[in-house]
């Protein structure tokens, strides 16, 4: 029995595979559509998400499996004092596969100790979220046919950002990547994941403050929100909200042919004027996080 805690726990042969397998569901959806009859996923959300838990129930539901589970912490037994390690015994009774979000760093990690069947962190704190990981390679391979020989940009909140931090880490696996780093001094990656980079010799990367000089030499830009729930102080989140704001002035000057992701939600950080640029990826990306859920609870639950 094998969880997912973090994208590192994956080989890139094992990220090409579910690529494939995604792909292939793409392709043929209706040889998929009993692959998980008389399965169960528990959605164990203790934080609140659109995304991420709708895309899983869909995945389940489209290889024929059920759902059960809950979407915010107050309406499970948490309220009432229940440990995370009680709750997961409690629910392996019930359910085949959870995918579980945390507010806090690890819980997961502690969660799949104690199961017995697999776990899919779905995002814990603003450490660790795999499952858009593999979404966001899932999008760029889709897109620029390839996760080698790329100028990936990524923008605002590179400090909290956990989407930011698990695709610096998967990407830096691959050969020819160049990492531009765009964020106000406040938010800048933090100096353990610069560090890493460093240590790296297929991998460069250079920061900057300035989108507009950075975006000319960018094959993808993964842009972010600065997340008003990671802030100890909300003045400090308000002078910051709106450091970058992507507008089809902006983009004037990108490649023809450049991919804009963002894991959403969105607040202001791209203009909805940019939503019917073809380079305009995000909404796609949502769509790849159903099929790229779906290839992973087929690996995890060993079928075929």
């Amino acid at each position: 029995m094998r969880s997912l805690i973090g994208i590192l726990d994956l080989s890139t042969k094992e990220i090409d595979d579910l690529i494939r397998t995604a792909q292939d569901i793409i392709a043929h959806p209706e040889a998929y559509r009993e692959k998980c009859k008389g399965k169960k996923l528990a959605t164990l959300f203790f934080e609140p998400s659109t995304r991420t838990r709708l895309s899983f129930e869909a995945a389940m539901y489209e290889l024929g499996g059920n759902v059960l589970g809950f979407s915010e912490a107050s309406s499970s037994s948490v309220a009432k004092g229940e440990s995370v390690a009680d709750t997961i015994r409690t629910v392996n009774c019930y359910a085949d596969i959870i995918a579980m979000r945390h507010p806090k760093e690890g819980a997961p990690l502690v969660a799949s100790v104690k199961s017995q069947v697999p776990i899919i962190n779905a995002g814990d704190g603003g450490h660790n979220h795999p499952t858009q990981t593999l979404t966001d390679l899932l999008t760029i391979y889709r897109e620029k046919g390839r996760l080698q020989d790329l100028t990936v940009g990524f923008c605002g909140d590179l400090k909290f950002g956990r989407t930011v931090h698990s695709l610096i880490e998967a990407l830096s696996r691959y050969s020819g990547i160049r990492i531009v780093l765009i964020s106000p001094d406040e938010l800048r990656l933090p100096e353990y994941m610069q560090n890493k980079l460093s240590a790296l010799e297929n991998v460069t990367f250079t920061e900057t403050k300035d989108l507009e000089e950075a975006i000319p030499k960018l094959d993808i830009l993964y842009m972010t929100r600065v997340q008003k729930e990671r802030f100890f102080n909300e003045a400090d989140y308000i002078r910051l909200k709106d450091s970058y704001i992507l507008t089809p002035e902006k983009l004037a000057e990108a490649k023809e042919d450049m991919s804009i992701l963002h894991p959403l939600p969105r607040v202001n950080e791209i203009s909805v004027e940019v939503d019917d640029d073809p380079r305009a990826c995000y909404f796609r990306q949502a769509l790849n996080g159903k099929f790229i859920r779906m290839a992973l609870m087929l690996m995890l639950l060993e079928i075929q």
